[in-house]
């Protein structure tokens, strides 16, 4: 073989492994309308933190939840749910709680969020989880 044959056949070579690489690329890649994303989820409790009394009524907390969601997000997911601990003094202690689901959205984001909440209902903390999750904004566009 000739030297001139020996460059084709390498340069021939490369261009398989850059096409082998690029198909590979392409079929691990998500498609375009599947993200990897994460869901934030936050617990937030109405009950006063030091004296473990509601602050404010179901439909209050809810409202004033809704408000600071649109100021930092623009909109919001939320549900009802009922909280529940053994207090230090040994006493069971419930109370109304809320469960925001976030996405399209950062942690910086949700921390500021979660500051607005700890003041607004005089909470120690606010439970926050961070899900790895694939996000689908579906449309049948008509």
């Amino acid at each position: 073989m000739s030297k001139k044959s020996g460059i084709i056949v390498v340069i021939i070579s490369i261009i398989a492994l850059c096409i082998a690489s690029v198909s590979v690329y392409f079929a691990l890649k998500p498609a375009e309308a599947e993200v990897k994303d994460v869901q934030y989820v936050m617990y937030v409790g109405t009950n006063d933190k030091d004296t473990n009394e509601p602050v404010c009524t179901r439909e209050e907390a809810k409202a004033k939840a809704e408000n600071i969601l649109i100021k930092h997000f623009g909109g919001y997911t939320i549900q009802d749910a009922e909280g529940g601990w053994l207090g230090d003094d040994g006493k069971r202690y419930e109370e109304y709680s809320l469960v925001i689901y976030l996405s399209d959205t950062d942690k910086e984001a949700v921390h500021k969020a979660a500051d607005d909440f700890i003041k607004e209902f005089n909470q120690s903390s606010i439970l926050i989880q961070a899900n790895e999750t694939k996000t689908e904004f579906y449309s049948t566009n008509e």
